[in-house]
């Protein structure tokens, strides 16, 4: 019985084999190999996280432009014109006299040229706040050579010496040789419309002189631009009103300007702005 079953013990270890037990560097291999993998990644997606972050990824700007993409494609989204903003009108405003000599001169030296500075320059600044591109120009402005506007309104007034008592009120004049005399005439009939409803000043009429329909600006800019020339009143009778209203007459030529240019009907009676 000893003897057999010395015999058969060595079959038996072959039939049934021990399970293999791991190596204990195998293990450490594994565990060492795994964290190595594992703080890679974590490296990799920290960066990641770090370059791309969703308020990067997710912009509205970003958005947009794929949103863009996907409805025109990229050709069409490159090849888009870039817009341009279109030019502003513009307009000239001559003050009378200014650099070139005093005007009329009254009797405790104020000169027409001061006042038709003031008022000019008035002028400038209601029209610009209106949206137009505005000079001010010299009474011998050599920018006044083929000047190009959508309209020139040169501003004076009439004498300080005392006339008579009619010498009071406003005149227009336009060019006399103006190629376009449908324009010109509705130029004056704006100015002389909404000047004279605004300042409450009267027309003064049959007083128009050569030196206003000949004024020599009218021969110096081009001839596509409209132009006119306005004297709000007489330094004498006039003088409070043109000195001490000043604004109100700035605003009478401002909106005789703006009506013409708009096309504005003449019939309606415009009060002044407060």
């Amino acid at each position: 019985m000893y003897d057999l079953f010395i015999m058969t013990q060595p079959a038996l270890q072959k039939a049934n084999p021990p399970p293999e037990q791991p190596s204990p560097s195998g293990t450490s291999f594994n565990i060492w190999t795994s964290l190595q993998t594992i703080f890679s990644i974590a490296v990799v997606v920290a960066t990641l996280f770090t370059l791309w972050t969703p308020a990067n990824l997710f912009t509205n700007q970003l958005l947009d432009q794929m949103f863009q993409s996907a409805l025109n494609g990229p050709d069409k989204q490159n090849n888009l014109p870039t817009p341009t903003p279109s030019p502003r009108p513009r307009i000239g405003i001559v003050a009378g006299h200014w650099g070139n000599d005093t005007g009329s001169v009254c009797k405790d030296g104020l000169t027409e040229a001061e006042v038709n500075l003031k008022i000019a320059t008035l002028v400038q600044q209601n029209l610009q706040g209106s949206g137009f591109d505005v000079d001010l120009l010299q009474e011998k402005d050599p920018r006044l050579f083929e000047y190009t506007a959508l309209t020139l309104v040169s501003i004076h007034n009439d004498s300080c010496e005392y006339i008579n008592d009619s010498a009071t009120g406003f005149k227009v004049a336009a060019a006399m040789s103006s190629i376009f005399p449908e324009k010109t005439s509705r130029l004056t009939a704006c100015l002389t419309s909404r000047y004279q409803s605004i300042t409450g000043l009267r027309y003064h009429a049959n007083s128009i002189t050569t030196d206003m329909t000949s004024y020599h600006a009218f021969n110096e800019i081009n001839s596509q631009t409209t132009a006119a020339i306005i004297e709000t009143g007489f330094l004498n009778l006039d003088r409070q009103f043109l000195t001490g209203k000043t604004s109100l007459v700035a605003q009478g030529v401002s909106a005789g300007i703006i009506c013409f240019i708009r096309n504005e009907d003449l019939n309606p009676q415009v009060s002044p702005t407060p």
